[in-house]
Formats: structure tokens, sequence, C-alpha cells
């Protein structure tokens, strides 16, 4: 079954793929190359790496799963975060913390499933009851 999602030269899927744990050392995800240090700077897809999953097959959804490679001799060094760009992180992630109810600082990113603090939450769920 696994040899279907194998096709290094990529004359089934356009791109070289791979299978599980089968993608030679020269390429690199994402979040592999962000472990390194790296970013692929520009570069396009190389490959490919796919396989099943039995979660997704299970919810109805396609039961092949897909992780994008890039090669890591044409990969880029991570850019250095400026004082800047700290402030601005700092600032976006202050706001996720102010509750637009009582205008405070929650301490914690405000929950988007209820669009405020839960102690204005839950207040307001005893009130009405």
């Amino acid at each position: 079954m696994a040899s279907r999602l194998h096709d290094p030269d990529g004359t089934r899927y356009g791109i070289p793929t791979f299978g599980w744990r089968l993608a030679p050392e020269d390429y690199a995800t994402r979040r592999q190359l962000r472990a390194r240090g790296l970013r692929p700077g520009g570069q396009d897809v190389a490959a490919q790496v796919l396989w099943y999953s039995r979660r997704y097959w299970r919810k109805g959804k396609s039961p092949i799963r897909v992780a994008y490679l890039y090669r890591i001799d044409h990969a880029k060094p991570v850019r250095p975060m400026t004082p800047a760009k700290w402030a601005a992180l700092a600032k976006a992630n202050a706001a996720q913390r102010v509750c637009p109810e009582c205008r405070r600082d929650a301490g914690y990113r405000i929950p988007t499933s209820l669009g405020m603090c839960t102690t204005c939450a839950y207040s307001q769920d005893q009130c009405a009851a």
C-alpha cells in the first residue's frame, strides 16, 4: 500500500514523492528547517512525503496526508528578531489578553469561543439563569 505513495522520480505526482520516513537526508520540512535555524528562503517545494492516516480515514476526510519538503542546501538562515518586531509582537499579544467586556488584562489569551474573559463569561451565564 505504501509503495503506491513512493515516487522518487516524480512521474506520478509531478514532484519527487516519498513514503513516511523514506525521504533523503538533504530534504526537510519547514519545521525541521526552523529547528536548524533555517527557512525555505523563497525556494519552491522540492519534494513531498505522503502517508496514510487512520485518524482522518475515520473522520471521513482524505486518508492521505502530505508534508512538503525543501532542499536544505538552498535554505537561508532565519532572519533575526529586531527590537521593532519584538515590540510589535508584545503589543499584539497584549491586545489578545484584554477583555472587550471589562477592559481588564485577563493575564491569558482571551478564548475566541467565549469572546471575553472567563470571569465575564461565567458571571453573565449565572445572571441569565
